[in-house]
């Protein structure tokens, strides 16, 4: 396999020799950088990359070049190659442009000339926009093979806990790759050995469990200590956050995630809104981010592991896991979030995982390629995939209950959808049937206003709408709203959970009813229900814990 494309251009000789030494001297192992000095010598150069199918990962362009500028050049660059990633070389006097051209264009990141030194502020630049494209295009990158079938639900769960997890790999479709095809012949794979793994080292794996299939990755699934002094159920943005400050702070530390580090913010295409993040970023990269971070202080990580239950043992608090194991810990953060609440319309159950999806990573967007997409719900997290989708997709369907987006969608999210040629936003409407075989082909939408319905050809439907947090396993000593959120804090004062504290104090700002277990994030009721929100609440529990810790 050839190895993908830095493309360079700037019309100084001085210093394209100079970027492209400098890109070459770090990334020239893993990729092949190609400099150029004007932009029509770099669309000839991209062109026939293009006709060669090569992969281009990144293209570096100075702004002020005659005959066309860069922002102009890499306006057509995305045209050509939409995946690659975009740096844009600028003076302080074009920051206004630059910042323009992250809408206009899609521009990924633009950098002050020079960039001396390049250690510190060329390469972090360049590590970030090309980890980015790795994680897209694992293909270029892996050799773990998963061959299994389009429309199953393991084999969907498989590709979904890999890409969540950062493991890179290649599809293959026993229907539509001879590749695939041929594999499952040679392992002798029936319909219920799908989907097979083949792991680098010679291991195959038939339709694995996710616990399996992370151990056989190498992933950590078990704790290391005996006791911690903090324990964290629930890897998202508040589960991280909180890692991040308690390890760092000395705390024996572990967070234990049952799918992947993320959670439902893990999985956004794109969060425009975070500080400090003006392209904004995506899901998987904020969660790349927090995870290595997190280990940098020390703090463990357990994965694919279900928590099934929460002992009180004196002053130490127990979780247990599906099947066997547990973990003690002085303390404990319930960070688990919410999940999309169901979507209880006849055929949708059958359906499930078959082209009828709950929630959608970045990188399902590029399976859809052509089709014809449904995205039912109105908030953030619906915006973001349907804009994504549309990278791809011939059409993509927004189905909305109410009358307008802007009572729960923000509204640079709005004015983008509105904006997309090939979104369409159905208000008042709702999707009331699923319709297959042995995938979706059709869905039947309503209108709520006049009472009709019609029944429109669908291979893809994905599901974004309520919040439900998983929280049983709590059991009767953490209370609980009608809903499933954890109570904290000064709402415990009140009915009907005034007697639920059992201590003379008064409980903490997050903590439960169980004095020494706190929350933070969705899962917290009356939270805010934004990234931003539950990374400060992890970061307060965390002072909430000290202050805990020292009372025993």
């Amino acid at each position: 396999m050839s190895k993908p494309t830095i493309l360079t251009v700037d019309d100084d000789p001085v210093v394209s020799r100079a970027i492209t030494r400098d890109l070459r001297a770090r990334y020239g192992a893993d990729y092949r950088v190609v400099g150029t000095t004007s932009a029509a010598e770099a669309l000839a150069v991209l062109g026939e990359l293009v006709l060669r199918d090569r992969s281009v990962a990144l293209v570096v362009s100075d702004q002020r070049m005659p005959a066309m500028t860069g922002i102009e050049l890499l306006e057509q660059v995305r045209e050509q190659v939409p995946d690659a990633k975009l740096l844009l070389l600028t003076a302080y006097a074009d920051t206004d442009v630059a910042i323009r051209a992250i809408n206009d264009i899609g521009l990924d990141y633009y950098l002050l000339k020079p960039w001396d030194p390049p250690g510190e502020r060329l390469y972090p630049v360049t590590d970030d926009l090309l980890d980015d494209w790795r994680r897209a295009h694992p293909e270029e990158t892996s050799q773990l093979r998963v061959v299994g079938h389009r429309w199953s639900e393991r084999s969907h769960e498989t590709k979904t806990f890999l890409t969540r997890n950062h493991v890179p790999y290649r599809w293959l479709d026993v229907e539509r790759d001879e590749e695939g095809g041929r594999l499952a012949g040679l392992a002798g794979a029936g319909p219920d050995d799908l989907p097979l793994v083949l792991v680098p080292d010679g291991v195959t794996l038939r339709a694995p469990s996710m616990l399996d299939l992370a151990d056989a990755l190498g992933l950590r699934t078990r704790a290391e200590q005996p006791l911690y002094d903090l324990c964290i159920v629930g890897g998202g943005p508040a589960g991280l956050a909180a890692a991040v400050y308690a390890a760092s702070e000395g705390l024996r530390t572990v967070v234990v995630e049952q799918h992947a580090p993320g959670g439902q913010a893990g999985q956004s295409a794109s969060i425009e809104n975070y500080l400090g993040f003006p392209k904004g970023l995506s899901g998987a990269d904020l969660t790349d981010r927090a995870v290595a971070q997190a280990g940098r202080f020390g703090a463990e990580m357990v994965l694919a592991r279900d928590v099934v239950g929460f002992e009180t043992r004196g002053p130490v608090r127990a979780v247990r896991f599906d099947g066997s194991g547990e973990i003690e810990a002085r303390s404990l953060l319930i960070a688990t979030g919410v999940s999309y609440r169901r979507l209880e319309a006849p055929g949708v159950e059958r359906l499930t995982s078959r082209g009828v999806y709950y929630g959608a990573s970045a990188s399902e967007a590029r399976q859809c390629e052509g089709d014809e997409v449904y995205v039912v719900g109105a908030a953030n997290s619906a915006g973001q995939a349907a804009l994504n989708f549309a990278q791809h997709a011939k059409r993509v369907v927004l189905v909305v209950r109410a009358a307008a987006l802007e009572a729960t969608m923000s509204q640079y999210l709005v004015a983008r959808v509105r904006a997309a040629p090939n979104i369409e936003v159905r208000l008042r409407s709702e999707v009331v049937a699923a319709h297959g075989e042995d995938h979706l082909e059709r869905v039947t939408v309503a209108d709520r206003t006049s009472g009709t319905s019609e029944e429109l050809p669908a291979s893809w439907l994905f599901v974004f709408i309520g919040a439900q947090p998983r929280t049983d396993w709590l059991g009767a000593e953490i209370a609980r709203d009608p809903h499933g959120f954890v109570v904290t804090g000064q709402d415990l004062a009140t009915a009907p959970y005034a007697d639920r504290w059992p201590l003379a104090r008064a409980p903490y700002t997050l903590e439960t009813s169980m004095p020494g277990v706190f929350a933070a994030g969705d899962v917290r009721l009356d939270s805010m229900k934004r990234v931003a929100s539950a990374v400060g609440e992890g970061a307060m529990a965390v002072y909430l814990v000290h202050r805990y810790l020292a009372t025993i």
